[in-house]
């Protein structure tokens, strides 16, 4: 991985992300959801932030825009499908756009679903993604916004990145995600094993992510619409691979 990343907790359980360029010496944040932990994080590594990259317009993502902004002159970036509730933006992206950190390339994924006009932010070279609300480790957002087609359509372009691609998700949902992954795909021993170690994670509290795509792919169930034990556990074996996802994501909100 070429750029340096540190994670903490924002809020109760939002996720605050510093990455750094150390060839540039540029800093992104990504989303804001609260200034004192940021501008801690900032403390601790001495690297200075010269933009945020917002990924939805919601208040736990964006909350410390304008003060980082004001604080640091930096830019913020974020999506042109929601730029008019993003406070401080200076620069619109959409599916395509590429953003620069140094030498380092960003590239723009569009991933509606949690809201109309969510964006991930992809780091092909340094192999990590970041995916807000949108992919969570054994979860996916809730739909506030669109319908089950539109986050389907946004969790197929996320399982299509390479395996081995670092995902960090908005918040630390992983416990409660992993609780309800068991009903859906009992007979998974490797979603058995991944439960059992983020419970020990979890009483240590310690964090759960970093994932990858390629364990998300073997144990998260809002990307296994395809698998026949699951189908068939839930009565679905010749139902089409979205309305899979829309019964697991439907069963998740009641869970």
């Amino acid at each position: 991985m070429a750029v340096e990343i540190e994670q903490f907790i924002c809020r109760t359980d939002n996720f605050g992300v510093l990455v750094h360029d150390p060839v540039s010496g540029q800093t992104a944040i990504i989303d804001a959801p609260e200034e004192a932990p940021i501008l801690a994080a900032i403390k601790r590594t001495g690297w200075a932030p010269t933009l945020i990259l917002t990924t939805h317009h919601h208040a736990d993502h964006v909350e410390a825009n304008l003060a980082l902004k004001e604080r640091f002159k930096l830019r913020i970036v974020g999506p042109e499908a929601e730029k008019a509730k993003i406070p401080g933006i200076d620069e619109t992206v959409k599916q395509g756009s590429v953003v620069r950190l140094g030498e380092e390339r960003i590239d723009v994924i569009e991933t509606p679903g949690h809201t109309a006009g969510h964006v991930s932010y992809h780091l092909p070279a340094s192999k990590v993604a970041f995916t807000a609300d949108t992919l969570f480790a054994l979860g996916c957002g809730r739909l506030f916004e669109c319908k089950p087609p539109v986050m389907y359509e946004s969790l197929k372009k996320l399982a299509a990145l390479p395996a081995q691609t670092v995902i960090y998700c908005g918040h630390e949902y992983t416990l409660a995600n992993a609780r309800f992954a068991v009903t859906v795909d009992p007979g998974n021993p490797a979603l058995k094993q991944r439960a059992a170690r983020i419970e020990a994670l979890r009483a240590d509290n310690k964090p759960t992510l970093p994932t990858t795509i390629g364990e998300e792919l073997s144990t998260n169930p809002f990307l296994r619409w395809h698998d026949p034990t699951i189908r068939k556990h839930l009565g679905m074996e010749k139902a089409s691979d979205a309305e899979v996802f829309a019964e697991i994501r439907k069963r998740k909100d009641n869970f």
